[in-house]
């Protein structure tokens, strides 16, 4: 490939409302162009990049025996309605109807297709297990799109789907597909966790994320500092930092808290510590009624394990002000167990205080020296709270690590959700009619991109790995166009590099040497190859490695051999 002639179109800035530093530079860089918020055209340098990611994504599932298709992704309502999905999944799901009023929607995930589908063909346990996928651009109607491709809403995703006779044959595939997953993430050159994962709106019983490292990441991964545990922070266990409750030294007291309402504000008028107050949540009861959750002052409501509590209404629903007034006639800031008749559900950390500061249930007011048992009811114990950066890890082998990261693949044991709510059955050996088993699989193409700029970049620009990058060399000629010198080596070094199975391109643009140099370093190419008069005259030319930033003069007859055994060792 000629540089003339490719769509090639880099910029010194990125736009003001580019924020990460993918964003800014797969912008500046010419990979993506913005059509309109949250949606881009991928120019031709970009989708190259994207089709080397499709290439190892399909090398691996098809080497697990998984099969490619392709589903629509315009879906009828009639599915997810089937599924119990289409007001479940809740705005993200694009909806709308055609020229005859009836439902659809732009797919955001294809679990009701695939199952749709299979149903209708598979029939019996001599046809299972069965896996497929399929490489597809998704929709998904983002409140607040944002970060480039790594929160669009329009974007490429891999999406597998596994159906089995029973479960043990799913955890063997699930583990197969979750070692193609490192395999995947491994060649492309990313820095990644796999962490035990919630399900969310998917469903099932067990998941794994796939979070690529990066300080940018919108995501908490949990790690042990001493054992193989990891999590993110939805789904983090949180254990209790003692064994048992303290004995009571203090007796209730009321006091006045005119203006402060936040634990923050209370502890620091009282001067005591943050971690002996509680803060006061109300959420809607299954029974439309005020269920109060209390977590310690210093902690923070986990709503991923709180929407869990069977107690509380599915979503999770905040109270309103009307509701809390007429329960504990008062308003929000002064909330408190004491005196509430209702369900009260404390995090483990609560359950163990003695002496704890909370709200009066009354305007201005705040109790300290409050015990459960004495001044009020002992409460409900669950885990509802973020664990924290050195909490001990759930099997007590460790201390808890915090990271960013972010998510770049999802594995999920769906079981029967599907299957039971779409009736996909098949017939066993004994003729019996079974539920099948099933499983789904995702990885964000569009997203690995973005996620991996994160991780491979310095001050010039984007720094790919090798099977990522639009092309693995780029030989860069001075005045390519006035010297038939240089055109005429850089012209037999472009052939001679092809021929070797190098992906290259040879940048022949009518430009000055710094504005190419500065070109190949934006784009991260891995490799450079600057041929010059200068060097010529010593039967050498220039190699550039992009990642270490090193420079060395190669003999002539020795460059296209030197390289390949580079490339090739870094390919396997």
């Amino acid at each position: 490939m000629r540089a003339s002639k490719y769509y090639i179109v880099t910029a010194k800035e990125a736009p003001s409302e580019a924020e990460l530093i993918s964003h800014k530079l797969m912008l500046r860089a010419g990979l993506i162009k913005r059509l309109s918020s949250g949606i881009y055209t991928w120019l031709p340098m970009g989708l190259k990049i994207v089709r080397k990611i499709e290439r190892v994504v399909r090398e691996e599932m098809n080497a697990i025996g998984s099969m490619e298709m392709l589903m629509p992704a315009v879906q009828p309502a009639e599915i997810w309605q089937e599924s119990g999905r289409w007001e479940f999944y809740g705005k993200e799901l694009l909806r709308m109807k055609d020229r005859h009023e009836r439902d659809f929607c732009l797919g955001p995930t294809h679990e009701e297709v695939v199952t749709d589908t299979i149903r209708k063909d598979v029939k019996s346990y001599k046809q299972l297990p069965l896996s497929v996928y399929q490489i597809q651009t998704k929709f998904r109607d983002e409140v607040r799109p944002r970060f480039g491709v790594m929160r669009a809403r329009e974007f490429v995703m891999k999406d597998a789907y596994s159906f089995h006779a029973d479960y043990d044959s799913l955890v063997v595939h699930y583990n197969q597909m979750y070692q193609a997953y490192c395999n995947v993430f491994n060649r492309l050159g990313l820095k990644f966790r796999p962490v035990a994962a919630d399900t969310g709106s998917i469903g099932g019983t067990g998941s794994h994320e796939f979070q690529v490292l990066a300080d940018s990441g919108e995501d908490i991964v949990v790690y042990s500092d001493e054992c193989d545990y990891a999590a993110n922070l939805e789904l983090a266990e949180s254990l209790p930092s003692r064994s048992e409750r303290p004995q009571s030294k203090a007796s209730m007291l009321k006091v006045a808290t005119p203006t402060q309402k936040t634990c923050e504000e209370v502890t620091e008028m009282l001067g005591v510590d943050l971690a002996t107050s509680v803060k006061s949540l109300v959420f809607l009861g299954v029974d439309n009624k005020p269920v109060l959750l209390l977590i310690r002052g210093d902690d923070t409501l986990n709503e991923i394990k709180a929407g869990k509590l069977k107690q509380l209404k599915e979503p999770l629903e905040f109270a309103s002000q009307e509701m809390i007034k007429e329960a504990f006639n008062c308003q929000p800031g002064f909330i408190g167990p004491v005196g509430f008749d209702g369900v009260v559900i404390a995090d483990r950390e609560v359950g163990l205080l003695a002496d704890f500061v909370c709200g009066a249930n009354e305007d201005g007011y705040h109790l300290t020296g409050v015990n459960f048992g004495v001044d009020c009811k002992e409460p409900l114990i669950a885990d509802i709270r973020n664990v924290r950066e050195g909490d001990p890890t759930p099997d007590g082998k460790g201390k808890i690590k915090l990271c960013r990261g972010i998510e770049v693949g999802h594995v999920f044991q769906l079981r029967t959700k599907y299957s039971e709510a779409m009736n996909v059955t098949y017939l066993d050996q004994n003729g019996k009619s079974q539920l099948m088993e099933m499983g789904c699989y995702g990885i964000g193409v569009t997203r690995i991109l973005g996620a991996s700029i994160e991780q491979n970049n310095d001050e010039s620009g984007i720094v790919f790995p090798l099977n990522m990058a639009p092309f693995e060399l780029i030989i860069t000629p001075a005045n390519y166009n006035k010297s038939e010198v240089v055109r005429l080596e850089a012209d037999r070094l472009y052939d001679k590099f092809k021929a070797a199975g190098i992906d290259v391109i040879l940048d022949d643009r009518n430009e000055r040497i710094g504005f190419l140099l500065a070109d190949s370093e934006l784009l991260g190419i891995p490799y450079r190859v600057v041929v010059g008069e200068k060097t010529l005259l010593e039967g050498k030319v220039e190699l550039y490695n992009r990642k270490t930033r090193e420079t060395e003069l190669v003999e002539l007859d020795m460059i296209v051999q030197n390289l390949v055994r580079q490339i090739e060792n870094e390919r396997s």
